[in-house]
């Protein structure tokens, strides 16, 4: 998983996290601090910030699983992404009928 999945995941669920997990995950993905950095700033060990990492990035993929917001999110953005493109074209009546599949999702 990248850094950049686990940022959007974070941007859906975060909140979700205990405070301790969130924090953590902020140190790591979007300061980019290490481990080491990490488990310095926190007063724990190096360890107990890798296993918190990893229990925090596979409780965030399991909401995910069972919630689909990001999928959800993608799918919709494709569909307005590719209204816009057909509006751009002067394809209007396309573009509706585009922007119609967004009320069945």
């Amino acid at each position: 998983m990248t850094s950049v999945d686990v940022c959007m995941l974070v941007d859906f669920y975060g909140n979700l996290l205990t405070e301790k997990m969130l924090n953590m995950i902020e140190l790591k993905y979007f300061d980019d601090l290490s481990l080491s950095e990490i488990a310095e700033q926190t007063g724990v060990s190096r360890q107990a910030v890798h296993d918190t990492l990893k229990r925090a990035v596979s409780t965030l993929e399991q909401y995910e699983d069972k919630l689909g917001l990001i999928e959800r999110f993608t799918n919709q953005k494709k569909i307005v992404e590719e209204a816009v493109d057909l509006i751009k074209r002067d394809k209007i009546n396309d573009a509706v009928v585009q922007l119609e599949q967004l009320t069945e999702i």
